[in-house]
């Protein structure tokens, strides 16, 4: 009986949202402009790579690998779209209070998600945690209008994406050497 082998999509959909969400946050840190740079990768690399490891997962039969990157996938394009869309014409800016709704929308959805990786390892546990606080601060800072405080969420979304960052290397690296190289608390 021949199995079919698959790759591990996880790693690319991770990367693309670790990346992306560092280089946002760069932004909400206030390293650097919200350019061409930042939206071209939430298109692309945080919504196009993402939805497609999330396809793959659904192929895999990964229920939450599948529901993550694929909403985050969308996240990043709409996020992108909430940004463009008024410089087209093609829509009204968001206000604080409607972007601090849709932010806090995306936090409930990470806190549930964050309850479906009790039984995985310490780092998934880790990145959902650190997303979940990540879109808190960010709704209650956009809600607000408090500029420190979505300054302090840029610092923690860095944090957060690096996390993703790790864990998507842990992965390549584990099967590239067939054994850990890092660490990332295995699941009991």
């Amino acid at each position: 009986m021949h199995t079919t082998h698959y790759a591990n999509p996880a790693p690319l959909g991770l990367m693309g949202f670790g990346m992306t969400t560092i280089l946002l946050n760069l932004h909400n840190a206030g390293f650097c402009d919200l350019t061409a740079v930042v939206l071209s990768m939430g298109l692309f690399f945080g919504g196009l790579a993402q939805i497609l490891a999330g396809l793959l997962e659904f192929k895999k039969g990964n229920t939450f690998g599948m529901t993550a990157f694929t909403s985050y996938g969308a996240f990043w394009l709409s996020l992108v779209g909430i940004l463009l869309l008024p410089q087209l014409g093609l829509a009204q800016a968001s206000d604080g209070e409607t972007l601090g709704g849709y932010l806090a929308l995306w936090g409930v959805f990470t806190l549930f998600m964050f309850f479906g990786t009790l039984r995985a390892n310490r780092v998934m546990q880790f990145v959902f945690a650190s997303l979940a606080l990540l879109f808190a601060l960010l709704a209650v800072g956009n809600l607000t209008g408090n500029a420190g405080l979505l300054r302090i969420a840029g610092f923690e979304g860095i944090v957060c994406g690096a996390s993703a960052i790790y864990l998507a290397m842990a992965e390549v690296l584990k099967e590239q050497f067939g054994r850990t190289v890092l660490p990332i608390g295995e699941a009991a």
